[in-house]
């Protein structure tokens, strides 16, 4: 069931270091949450640590290096903040062993009424953890690249910043989403990396801002916007101009990927 579009986000962490998601206090996210639109709880898995030394890791089973994070404080900490019910909710697991976070992750996850991030550290967390979480709500282990962090705080606040600012009323111009770099749809720059953009003074540094934009044709910067984002994709992303459907280039496309070293044809493209 989607979140009613008048309820606030909840976006609860639970980490050993509370410290490390104070920027969810300031810029966009922070604004949104004073404004009621977004609900932050960060809580310290060490609180549900028994012992003198509120330790939770061990050793792993079957030897090896690291330290693993031990399933009993994490299964304390999830009953606290899942509370008696956990309607619309949905456990995150950063790993490197997750699935791959896109932008169509953070589209779904920001119809959703309450995220809850779990952010281990060290080998990971004992994996009974997940399995057990699976018997109260929906788990995904999630991957921000392929590449292995210190522990999965960064991994989350990167897919709390890409999810909480597609919310509506958080970006102060909501049509700016939908022509950021992959983010989807059916516009003129879907599936493309964004070009470049300019603003004042129009000369910096000998560097004029280009004519086009100066001329208020809007259908020739139009088209000069879609060229400067194919030329880009081509150039930084080719992986991206493949996946693209064949209909959705035409002529004028074609020609420009050519002269950016990227020729395609109907049969290159994906159907």
């Amino acid at each position: 069931m989607a979140r009613s579009q008048v309820e606030a986000v909840k976006v609860d962490v639970i980490t050993i270091f509370p410290g490390y998601f104070s920027p969810l206090g300031v810029s966009l996210l922070g604004k949104a949450a004073e404004r009621g639109l977004l609900e932050f709880a960060v809580h310290d898995l060490r609180n549900w640590a028994h012992d003198v030394h509120r330790s939770v890791d061990d050793t792993p089973f079957g030897g090896g290096p690291g330290m693993v994070m031990s399933p009993a404080p994490w299964g304390e900490a999830l009953d606290v903040v899942l509370g008696s019910g956990s309607p619309d909710t949905r456990l995150i697991l950063p790993t490197p062993a997750g699935v791959r976070f896109r932008q169509e992750t953070a589209a779904t996850y920001s119809r959703m009424a309450r995220l809850v991030f779990a952010c281990g550290r060290y080998e990971g967390i004992d994996g009974r953890f997940a399995d057990d979480a699976r018997n109260r709500v929906p788990v995904d282990e999630v991957s921000v690249g392929d590449y292995v962090l210190s522990g999965g705080e960064p991994a989350a606040l990167v897919m709390i910043d890409a999810i909480c600012r597609l919310l509506p009323g958080v970006l102060g111009n909501a049509a700016s989403a939908p022509d950021d770099s992959f983010g989807g749809g059916a516009g003129p720059m879907a599936g493309l990396l964004e070009g470049p953009v300019f603003t004042r003074p129009r000369v910096w540094r000998g560097r004029e801002v280009p004519a086009v934009l100066l001329s208020g044709d809007h259908a020739a910067i139009a088209r000069w916007r879609r060229d400067q984002a194919l030329r880009r994709t081509a150039a930084l992303r080719p992986d991206l101009l493949a996946a693209l459907p064949a209909d959705t280039l035409d002529e004028h496309d074609r020609r420009v990927l050519d002269e950016a070293g990227f020729p395609v044809s109907g049969k290159d493209m994906a159907h």
